[in-house]
């Protein structure tokens, strides 16, 4: 029951701060064009829009891969029979944990490689651009092999896991 709160909170922090990020995203986003539209641009409102689009995807990465709600398309599998769908989904949740380690790992090396890299506009490293991918990509490996331990095993009907 602790584990169910914990990822219930986990969940709700990283939505909570998605949607901080969005918020701010779309203010300087907004602030980007009407100081163009003056002509008075600032320089720095491109670089950050994107960093801020690159961490609030990531956010959403995980948030969709906690839920189960990424893109998948379960026809053919739900048409298979039951030890065949339990292969399929064993072989594609082994195939979203390797994917997941691999994304989580190498970002940590981008983040390595980059931390002392300033960025054009903005005084900040450009670390900050990779470091949403560590936690997406461990995070999608964890949900995987959660869902391996649980739905893979049990059956196409199983409790989703990350509730």
């Amino acid at each position: 029951m602790a584990t169910s709160h914990l990822r219930a909170g986990f969940d709700r922090a990283v939505a909570a701060i998605a949607a901080l990020l969005l918020v701010v995203l779309l203010g300087v986003v907004t602030l980007g064009i009407v100081t163009r539209a003056i002509g008075r641009p600032f320089s720095w409102t491109d670089e950050i829009s994107g960093y801020l689009m690159v961490w609030v995807s990531c956010l959403g990465w995980i948030l969709a891969t906690r839920h189960n709600a990424h893109i998948r398309i379960r026809y053919f599998q739900d048409k298979l029979p039951k030890a065949a769908w339990r292969g399929t989904e064993t072989a594609i949740q082994a195939a979203l944990a390797v994917a997941g380690l691999v994304v989580g790992w190498e970002s940590v090396l981008l983040v390595q490689k980059n931390y002392d890299i300033e960025a054009v506009s903005i005084p900040v490293s450009t670390a900050w651009i990779y470091a949403p991918l560590v936690p997406a990509g461990f995070v999608t490996a964890a949900q995987a092999i959660g869902d391996l331990a649980t739905r893979a095993l049990r059956g196409p009907h199983a409790p989703d896991p990350s509730a």
